[in-house]
């Protein structure tokens, strides 16, 4: 009973805006296989200005992971900024996929 409010409470919604050189790298690739493999749920998209876009729920420890890996990104990418927003989870997201 009291266990499922307390994991609900430590989950959490990320949105990060990755700058540098992040398209035609495979990043968003590597961004889905990453987050499942946290077990994290969401997107990641490219945007028109030459960044890469995510939004993902789940523990706020794997968040973190996540942005770790972020800042750095696949062996091709060139990560130079992310920026991060963080809110509680809205629990609107089923699996993590790549938006197009």
């Amino acid at each position: 009973m009291g266990g499922e409010g307390q994991g609900a409470s430590s989950r959490k919604r990320l949105q990060a805006v990755i700058h540098g050189h992040v398209q035609g790298v495979s990043f968003r690739y590597y961004a889905r296989q990453r987050a499942r493999a946290l077990g994290l749920v969401g997107w990641v998209r490219n945007r028109d200005d030459g960044t890469v876009e995510v939004v993902a729920e789940g523990q706020e420890n794997d968040l973190r992971r996540f942005v770790s890996w972020l800042h750095a990104g696949p062996s091709l990418a060139h990560v130079t900024r992310v920026e991060t927003e963080w809110a509680p989870a809205m629990g609107d997201l089923v699996s993590f996929e790549v938006r197009y």
